[in-house]
């Protein structure tokens, strides 16, 4: 299998108010934009996010969506800090392992950031 690039697709019910997250609060890249669908820039892969997915009007447990989206940044504190000051609210949470924030898009899915670690 020669893979050439990984992506991860995030269906959505309110799907344009996700996207103006993503883009302005997350400040995610628009790579690719059609009906219904946007391709955004995630590192080294892509976020695809599309419509008829299903909001949840809290964090989404477990059972309801087991998947995190993990975004590690060289700033931690700063991107902390960025997040706030854009009135996104962020749940810092500290383990023996690590550090991370935790923020939920407008639909209840959990994103993370976290500290990037080089080995």
């Amino acid at each position: 299998m020669d893979i050439k690039e990984s992506g991860v697709i995030l269906f959505l019910e309110r799907y344009e108010e996700n996207v103006s997250f993503y883009t302005d609060k997350l400040g995610l890249p628009v790579r690719e934009r059609q009906p219904g669908l946007t391709k955004l820039a995630f590192g080294g892969s892509y976020l695809m996010v599309e419509e008829n997915g299903i909001a949840g009007e809290a964090e989404k447990t477990r059972a309801q969506n087991p998947t995190v989206l993990r975004i590690e940044v060289q700033n931690f504190h700063g991107a902390v800090q960025e997040l706030v000051d854009l009135g996104v609210p962020v749940q810092v949470r500290r383990f023996e392992w690590g550090t991370i924030g935790v923020i939920v898009d407008p639909e209840g899915n959990r994103i993370e950031i976290k500290e990037y670690e080089t080995d």
